[in-house]
């Protein structure tokens, strides 16, 4: 089965189980939530939920702040589809796995695809529970979802990433962001194969390479939507200062309580730009 049809599979069981078209129209926006993001998807009105595990080729989550469930829906009137936690490459997936749920949103029809996450601080500036827009990022996983046989379906073979994520996002981001006074910082992502937290030596290499930030997610997904032509927009919650930043031991549970606490100021700024985000697709090349 080529992956174009196990794409229409996927799609076809979500509109079957869902009945998604009748009660909420076609999604225009989606988002994946990160670690500990959950909450943002008690925004979601008219709500639609489906187990990842009743959809095609998805499967289920294993990391804690990770829900595994589709969300259908609408937030402040405007059609979405939510990822409630996403695949990784260190849980041994493949990436294939990790980033067949953004294809599918794409068969469901989104052109805008926010992306959030928890990372670590690379920057020296930075203080866990703030927020960054993602304006560009460093792979460094040792992989790329687009590398094997290419259909053109799909897109381009060699997708241009001069704009990897959207200024025109970036700019509604930090216009809302100003009207809601609330802070927002901008930086690199750096993306990381995981599970190990980072050493200090390689803390101070990604600094000197021009990272801000650093996780173990976003990258993939973010490669994929651009293929395919989605438009895409990436907040991370700084959750902690990476090794070396700060002298306290890391562990999963101070990441995913900190990004409880910051979650309510991301979903103001993704609330308040939706209606924009609606309206403005990227631009063909």
């Amino acid at each position: 089965m080529t992956l174009i049809q196990k794409i229409h599979k996927a799609v076809e069981k979500i509109k079957k189980q869902t009945s998604y078209e009748l009660k909420i129209g076609e999604p225009k926006i989606g988002l994946v939530l990160g670690s500990g993001l959950g909450p943002i998807a008690e925004q979601v009105t008219d709500a639609i939920t489906l187990e990842y595990t009743k959809i095609p080729y998805f499967c289920a989550t294993q990391i804690t702040g990770h829900a595994g469930q589709l969300i259908l829906g609408k937030i402040r009137g405007i059609p979405v589809v939510l990822l409630k936690g996403r695949f990784h490459l260190y849980e041994g997936h493949s990436m294939e796995t990790v980033v067949f749920p953004t294809q599918t949103l794409w068969g469901l029809g989104i052109h805008t695809l926010i992306l959030t996450n928890a990372a670590g601080a690379v920057n020296t500036r930075f203080r866990p529970g703030d927020l960054m827009m993602i304006e560009d990022h460093l792979n460094l996983m040792g992989d790329n979802p687009l590398r094997g046989a290419h259909l053109a379906e799909m897109g381009p073979r060699f997708p241009d990433l001069s704009e990897a994520y959207s200024k025109t996002c970036l700019e509604f981001f930090r216009s809302a962001a100003q009207k809601l006074n609330l802070s927002l910082q901008q930086g690199v992502y750096a993306g990381l194969l995981g599970p190990t937290y980072e050493t200090p030596a390689e803390v101070r290499m990604l600094r000197t390479l021009g990272a801000d930030a650093v996780g173990m997610s976003t990258v993939p997904e973010t490669l994929v939507a651009n293929q395919l032509g989605i438009q895409v927009a990436g907040i991370s919650c700084i959750t902690n200062l990476a090794a070396g930043v700060s002298s306290h031991p890391l562990n999963h549970q101070d990441v995913i309580e900190v990004s409880k606490i910051a979650s309510h100021r991301m979903i103001q700024i993704i609330t308040h730009t939706l209606p924009q985000l609606a309206s403005h697709r990227k631009e063909s090349i």
